[in-house]
């Protein structure tokens, strides 16, 4: 590819190449010579009436039938014709016939050009006859750079097979929104490879991003009225959500916000504090428009006694803007003793849900230590550039104890998560049927019966699995999963017991690592719908709608049962379940509200609406400036 000045032509397409030009000049200068020395010869050819003219030429070059012709020009007086206008017969290292095919090659030429241009406009007319009436139409992707100077738009209109291509580079793209440094997901690499459907994305091209703030709602500059303080109570998922929900509620409390400590009594007593885990100076800094945070108290509120407060589950604006603002403004310091669902879902104004996101998915950013590790960890997972599942196989101790599940378990191990549940005294359910319970698609999937699913799915035997979990309860419940997949990995075998020094006894730490990785895979599944599974795939749907199944338990219980009973074969199983989970894989669709805030769909499982919005946009996702060629290189590759 030439970078300046005149593209050549190449001959094959009508040019002449600089070598044969300078053989035709020589040749011309060496006629002279030529013609006297057979001046003598002429004579005898004056009966020759045919025009005769033949020599090697060139059918697609006009340049060297002119040539001969000028050199004949040249040297007519050398010679006579006669009154037929008799060409001459030049001899030169042997007879040569020259015939002048420069009317037949400029004809030639014509043909060519004209058989070209209806073959071009042919293949137009059949691309667009079939854009405009098939399922293609829907298939076509704007890709803006915000960051560039003069706001270039770019448009990749992929058709057919080239649909897969043009999704994998949206994916990519969206992946630099988070973070221009994390990895690449394996079948965004790889686009000139034919992707298998089991590993590709829905189509969201009409949807975006959309939690950018107005100028009218930058943080106010008048003082706040008071400081807020915030347990953030259960896991490190739950934690999340709920740190997420108390900035929204500072800011409509025109609150300071003290960085929230951590619940350090829930099940796994972790110590770990707001600073172990994320990246806090970041945390202050994303947010310093919105909300004032600060690290501390103040030394003239330190020994101020708060007021202690544990706010109204799913309660409105109107409460904290009200009610809870005029118990600041009294107290000046208020302690908020719980942080989990403290915000309803839907109905809140979109500057709040705007804000949410934005301290979900741009401020609150893991520690360095945490986010260096899990790159690695992706990076191991794909050293042979192989796609993964993160399976979020939540068949834990707590969770079985919890639910009153245990199905592959033996008597023992029943026993065992029986008397758990009644030592957890804020645990209310306590005389739990689990055979009932796993009937209305209440438990956890098993190991087995995980692993089946994803067969019946259609994921080959050496597809790479990562365990997003912790130790997986029961001594043999394992066996039949890697029965099924053997190549099973998870954080303490992927890391060295170096990279895990610092992280191994913290299990909110661990937690952090295995959701980034989660985020990162190129399938995300879970088994039950906790709070890890909420926050990890509404941050996926966040991040371009990143393929996600969500298993239906309540219809693949009866199935795999009737599969074990001998009523169904194996092919009809697996035709059922991939029929009933078409739809169930992260396209995009809208939270509704529910009879109750409890019973419907959680906002952070499902940002949309509030942060993601749907129709054409000239602002469709951020590209990072310092990406700019990688992106160009990406798109160039999908054309």
């Amino acid at each position: 590819m030439t970078t300046g000045g005149a593209t050549p032509v190449s001959p094959r397409f009508g040019g002449v190449s600089a070598h044969r030009r300078r053989a035709d000049v020589t040749a011309a200068s060496n006629d002279t010579d030529v013609v006297n020395s057979i001046m003598g010869h002429i004579q005898h050819h004056h009966n020759y009436n045919n025009d005769r003219c033949e020599a090697t030429v060139d059918c697609f070059g006009s340049c060297c039938c002119n040539t001969a012709t000028t050199t004949t020009s040249q040297h007519g007086n050398h010679y006579s014709t006669n009154n037929n206008n008799n060409n001459l017969v030049l001899s030169r290292k042997g007879t040569v016939e020259v015939r002048n095919y420069g009317k037949l090659g400029k004809n030639l030429r014509r043909t060519l050009l004209g058989f070209l241009v209806v073959l071009v406009g042919f293949s137009v007319f059949v691309k667009f006859s079939y854009m405009a009436n098939g399922p293609v139409a829907e298939m076509e992707a704007e890709v803006v750079g915000r960051s560039w100077s003069n706001a270039q738009m770019l448009i990749i209109r992929d058709y057919k097979s080239d649909v897969i291509k043009a999704q994998r580079v949206l994916a990519d793209i969206d992946s630099f929104s988070s973070s221009n440094s994390m990895p690449k997901r394996v079948l965004e690499k790889s686009l000139d490879t034919h992707v298998p459907e089991i590993w590709l994305k829905p189509n969201s091209s009409r949807y975006h991003q959309c939690i950018d703030r107005s100028r009218n709602q930058s943080k106010s500059s008048t003082p706040t009225i008071g400081y807020l303080l915030v347990h953030a109570n259960g896991g490190l998922n739950q934690m999340r959500t709920g740190i997420c929900d108390m900035v929204a509620i500072a800011k409509m409390m025109n609150a300071t916000l003290v960085l929230p400590s951590l619940d350090h009594q829930s099940f796994w007593t972790d110590p770990s504090d707001f600073k172990d885990i994320f990246d806090w100076r970041h945390f202050i800094d994303n947010l310093k428009d919105d909300v004032e945070i600060v690290e501390s108290l103040p030394p003239k509120y330190a020994k101020v006694k708060p007021y202690v407060k544990a706010p109204v589950s799913w309660s409105k604006a109107s409460y904290y803007r009200g009610e809870m603002k005029a118990l600041l403004k009294k107290h000046k310091v208020i302690q908020f003793t719980h942080s989990d669902a403290r915000l309803v879902n839907n109905g809140l104004p979109s500057t709040y849900q705007k804000l949410r996101c934005r301290a979900n998915y741009e401020a609150l950013r893991y520690s360095d230590e945490i986010e260096s590790l899990g790159r690695k960890l992706v990076n191991r997972l794909r050293s042979d550039d192989e796609p993964y599942i993160a399976l979020h196989l939540r068949y834990e101790k707590d969770m079985l104890a919890f639910t009153g599940c245990s199905h592959n378990l033996t008597t023992l191990e029943s026993e065992v998560l029986e008397r758990m549940r009644y030592n957890v005294k804020h645990w209310k359910e306590k005389d739990i049927n689990g055979t009932e319970k796993r009937q209305q698609g209440g438990c956890p999937m098993s190991p087995r019966e995980a692993a089946l699913f994803l067969k019946a799915m259609g994921y080959p035997a050496n597809t790479k699995i990562y365990i997003v979990a912790g130790e997986i309860y029961g001594n043999s419940s394992m066996h039949a999963f890697q029965n099924e997949y053997p190549n099973v990995y998870s954080h303490s075998t992927l890391a060295t017991p170096d990279e895990l020094a610092t992280l191994n006894r913290y299990q909110n730490r661990l937690a952090a690592l295995d959701y980034y990785v989660a985020l990162e895979s190129d399938v995300f599944a879970y088994t039950y719908d906790g709070n890890m599974a909420k926050a990890v795939q509404g941050h996926r749907r966040f991040e371009g709608f990143r393929k996600t199944i969500n298993p239906d338990r309540l219809h693949f219980v009866k199935l795999i049962d009737q599969f074990d009973d001998g009523e169904i074969s194996w092919e009809t199983f697996s035709s059922k379940v991939k029929a009933i989970h078409k739809d169930r894989v992260g396209a995009p669709y809208k939270r509704k509200p529910g009879a109750s805030p409890k019973l419907e769909e959680s906002f952070y499982a499902n940002p949309f609406p509030g942060c993601i919005c749907g129709g054409s946009k000239n602002k469709t996702i951020r590209v990072f400036l310092d990406q700019r060629q990688i992106h160009e290189n990406l798109l160039r590759s999908a054309e």
